[in-house]
């Protein structure tokens, strides 16, 4: 008996109790680690066995060529952003090619990996923002991964971890290297309160595998089997019963109490294995097991303990030793005895640690309070001698020792630190511990709350950030200046990252409370400047000549820049031809960064106009560098504006293939800023164009409300036109007209009379649908006068379209001539679908007086929609040309071609495949719905497929 029970101390103590009751999971985690690129997130509590998986699947991994990098994140960090992936990272230099094959963006690593240096390339300048910073160490880390193959990056305790680890590994798993397995374990219960594990929500990205596993308790027959494989094939099933009673199926507890009865019941039988559990008098539980191993202690053995508990963080013997005030010679003993107990274990480093840390947490608490008090003293002394000093476990220990005023200065110290080191999140930490502080004067209130606003402004998530600073704004003993600064900073957060209305609310009172600060006074003013409508929009000219005559002298080069961006992305907006000559002449290069970030501010916001204006060639120009100029001075944000938006370039050249895909790898890879309302508005169109009436509407009313939450402009115009096209086509023109009133409504309110982004055109031809002639006579004449001066060939075109409309009746060749200027302008914007239909126009209007003149250009369109796939408008053109009695008719039916699909049964199938519903198929096909039904039944039959299956079956052209 003897012989079993040592065998099970010796394997407790190195961890290796019998891996049990996981299998599931183990294949799950495998799986996923097998089949890269893989995200894996294992969640529980503490003591639950997260560790231990990790371990067991790495074990039997071993030998399939992986490389395994493993880092850790720990409680009373010290400031040192991605310190658990730097961590990680220190053991890649074996598998580090010559240097000539590293990328040369590897190199922003190489302050950080000081060992390394000399492997790796020379580090590229540092941004001075914290985005900068992040965005650089985020490329360099994914680079330097794929570079070194197939591997596997397991960072442990999540919940510990600092807002710059949780940063960069949230973009890293958006966009995984092909090989790179990513294992993350965390408590979920001890995460940030509303705090995702990776700082915000996580998505996978399409071609991403992966799992979140969820650990929960033992079941009684897995500790059964955990205490028959520790102690022999004889152990009492009453043994089983009263573990499992104890631990309530905590993996962490049973083996605590199996690694306590082979410590103290050496000499008992079986049979008395459950009573001596039973009769322990001690609480259940961890708490019992480590208190007894607790009490076995000598006394030099339980002053290293106390000492390693108020430490709560790895430590060295001499660090034990001088907080324990032991000599050399006792703390060797006493070390020794701590170890001997498996209370305290060995790290790789040579530090000495809890096995885990509720067995810390018990130790601490089975310390008297006076003497806890003590030791924390006696830390504070200790660690303050030391260089550099770890000024978070300082400010920690005096806080614990009850100085209350030496602990505000202690903390503010160590903030300022972490700030400095751009670890944000233990920045944050701190401060929001001093806010919380009673009685705080207001000189050191006003300093922490500025500087936590500063740090929550470039947070990770928007939702945790703006909430963070609206607590800040509701302490009444924070006044002017100080709030000013902090509602700027969430005015800003908030139209920039969410477009909502609250935030001009919050950058006017900032205007006002930053008064005596005329430079940030200014820069709420230039983004008051930019809202269009609402409250207030009336007053954008007046708050910008505000925010230029407060800067007008200033030597700070960024707050001109932004006034500067402002001012562009005003002119831009109204086709102001000038803007050009200023846009060339904005900085690409300077040694201030936020220089650089308004002259990316300017490029996007001139090219999103520039879209609008028609400009597409020049707007691509525009998007391409200010998306490169985003990446080197490190805003993602308007890097994602720029892929969406060259996007909506795409489908406005008739690039329509791949499209939804494209939107919805945008969208994983910004699950917290999705492109929702512009991939919906883009789709919408296609869908229009397609045949597919249903989803272009649906898609169309949910741009059109989030336009409305959000008061943007261009999806307003957009949605509405959509909406209208889409209710005209049905019959429904008073239906169309409820949709495009309010929208020429806003952009009358907004002045968007450069950028109408097709409302005007589907205005006047409702109006005239409607028989409300005078009214589309009143909005075009209106369009006219408000486009003089303007330059904007997308408005051009328009009013052209407009006007044809108005003239087709009367003048037809008039109407003629003006849809050919508009054909002409479109075909120049390399809009083909838009010129097309200009094209289709023109030969209907030519059609009034020259029946045979309309074949060529119904023709050249009936081509251009085709070629795009554009399965309404082929079918409305050819209804066209068959009223016209020009070519031959399409035949329906299937009569004549045995089992191949007819002209008709091929259109049907063409819908089919690209999602078209039977109320789609007849509005675009002319059809009853009765016909419809059969020609669906046939396409079915001929294919033998299901409706479901016919995109496999039926390969649409797609260009």
């Amino acid at each position: 008996m003897t012989g079993v029970l040592e065998q099970a101390t010796a394997a407790a103590a190195g961890g290796g109790f019998t891996f049990v009751g996981r299998k599931r999971e183990l294949d799950l985690l495998l799986a996923a680690i097998r089949h890269p690129p893989s995200v894996v997130m294992i969640q529980g509590e503490a003591g639950i066995g997260k560790s231990r998986l990790v371990h067991e699947a790495l074990a039997l991994l071993d030998g399939e060529g992986l490389r395994v990098l493993s880092g850790s994140c720990h409680p009373l960090r010290e400031p040192f952003p991605y310190g658990p992936v730097v961590g990680a990272l220190r053991t890649v230099e074996a598998w580090l090619p010559e240097l000539d094959r590293i990328p040369p963006t590897v190199g922003a690593l190489a302050p950080l990996l000081p060992d390394l240096a000399a492997r790796l390339p020379q580090p590229p300048p540092l941004p001075d923002d914290p985005p900068g910073r992040r965005h650089q160490v985020v490329q360099a880390v994914r680079s330097l991964l794929t570079l070194i193959g197939p591997t596997v990056l397991i960072l442990e305790d999540m919940h510990w971890a600092d807002d710059a680890t949780r940063d960069l590994l949230l973009q890293l798993a958006r966009d995984l290297p092909e090989q790179l397995g990513l294992l993350l374990t965390y408590r979920a219960e001890d995460l940030p309160p509303g705090t995702a594990v990776l700082g915000a929500a996580y998505r996978q990205p399409p071609g991403t595998s992966g799992t979140t596993i969820r650990l929960g308790p033992l079941t009684r027959s897995d500790i059964d089997r955990l205490a028959v494989a520790a102690l022999g094939a004889f152990t009492p099933q009453d043994l089983g019963a009263t573990l499992y009673e104890r631990s309530e199926g905590l993996p962490l507890v049973a083996e605590e109490d199996l690694l306590t009865l082979c410590e103290s019941g050496r000499h008992l039988d079986h049979g008395d294995l459950a009573a001596e559990l039973r009769g322990a008098e001690v609480p259940r539980g961890l708490s019992e097991a480590v208190t007894e191993r607790l009490d076995t202690l000598s006394p030099s053995g339980a002053a290293i303990v106390d000492a390693a508990a108020v430490l709560a963080v790895a430590a060295e013997e001499a660090l034990l030793a001088a907080v324990a005030g032991l000599d050399r010679e006792q703390s060797h003993e006493g070390l020794t005895d701590a170890l001997r107990a498996s209370v305290l274990h060995e790290t790789d480093s040579g530090a000495y640690v809890f096995r885990h840390t509720l067995a810390q947490q018990v130790a601490y608490t089975h310390i008297s309070g006076p003497r806890r008090a003590r030791l924390h003293r006696r830390a504070v002394e200790v660690l303050s001698a030391t260089t550099p000093a770890p000024l978070v476990q300082i400010a920690h220990h005096t806080r614990a020792a009850g100085d209350r005023e030496a602990w505000l200065g202690r903390a503010e110290e160590a903030a300022d630190h972490a700030t400095a080191m751009g670890d944000t999140g233990t920045a944050s930490t701190l401060l929001r511990q001093i806010l919380q502080s009673p009685g705080l004067p207001a000189e050191p209130r006003s300093r922490a709350a500025l500087a936590l606003a500063r740090a929550a402004a470039f947070g990770v998530d928007f939702e945790s950030s703006a909430a963070v600073l609206r607590r800040i704004l509701a302490d009444p003993q924070l006044t002017g200046p100080t709030l000013g600064e902090i509602r700027l900073g969430l005015g800003l957060l908030i139209v920039n990252h969410d477009g909502d209305a609250t935030g001009f609310s919050e950058l006017e009172r900032a205007a006002d409370e930053l008064s005596a600060r005329p430079e940030r006074a200014a820069r709420a003013m230039a983004a008051l400047a930019i809202r269009e409508r609402g409250p207030g929009s009336e007053r954008a000219e007046e708050w910008l000549e505000r925010a230029e005559q407060l800067v007008s002298d200033s030597p700070n080069e960024a707050v001109r820049a932004a006034v500067r961006a402002t001012r562009l992305s005003l002119m831009a907006r109204e086709g102001d031809p000038a803007v050009w000559p200023l846009l060339d002449a904005l900085p690409r290069r300077s040694e201030d960064l936020e220089v650089l970030r308004q002259t990316v501010r300017a490029l996007h916001n001139v090219a999103e106009s520039t879209i609008d204006l028609g400009y597409d060639a020049r707007a691509t120009d525009l998007l391409q560098e200010s998306r490169a100029l985003a990446g080197q001075v490190g805003n993602p944000g308007i890097e994602r504006c720029c892929m969406v938006d060259l996007l909506w370039l795409d489908g406005a050249a008739g690039r329509w293939s791949g499209l939804e895909e494209q939107f919805a790898a945008l969208t994983a890879a910004y699950p917290e800023f999705p492109p929702k309302a512009e991939s919906a508005m883009c789709l919408a169109r296609i869908a229009l164009a397609e045949g597919r009436s249903g989803l272009a509407k649906e898609l169309a009313d949910s741009a059109a409300e989030h336009a409305l939450r959000h008061f943007e402009v261009n999806i307003s115009l957009r949605a509405a036109a959509v909406q209208a096209e889409v209710l005209l086509r049905q019959g429904d023109a008073e239906g169309a007209r409820v949709v495009v009133e309010p929208a020429v409504a806003v952009l009358r309110e907004a002045g968007a009379w450069a950028r109408p982004n097709s409302l005007i055109t589907h205005a006047v031809l409702t109006l005239l649908a409607c028989g409300d002639r005078i009214s589309a006579e009143r909005l075009a004449d209106e369009f006219e006068t408000n486009l003089a001066g303007r330059d904007s060939p997308a408005a051009q075109a328009e009013l052209h379209y407009a006007r044809g409309a108005l003239l087709q009746d009367s003048a037809p060749l008039q109407a003629a001539e003006r849809f050919q200027a508009g054909r002409l302008l479109l075909t120049e914007m390399g809009r083909p679908y838009e010129a097309a239909q200009a094209t289709e126009a023109y030969g209907c209007a030519v059609a009034r007086t020259d029946p045979q003149a309309a074949e060529a250009p119904l023709r050249e369109a009936l081509d251009v929609y085709t070629r795009l796939g554009a399965g309404a408008a082929v079918a409305r053109c050819e209804r066209r040309m068959q009223e016209l009695g020009l070519g031959q008719p399409t035949r329906g039916g299937g009569r004549g071609y045995g089992n191949e699909l007819s002209p008709r049964e091929q259109q049907v199938a063409e819908l089919l495949a690209r999602g078209a519903t039977n109320h789609d198929i007849a509005q675009t096909l002319f059809l009853s719905p009765r016909t419809v039904e059969k020609h669906v039944a046939s396409v079915l039959k001929k294919l033998g497929t299901t409706r479901r299956n016919v995109p496999t079956v039926f390969q649409v052209d797609t260009g």
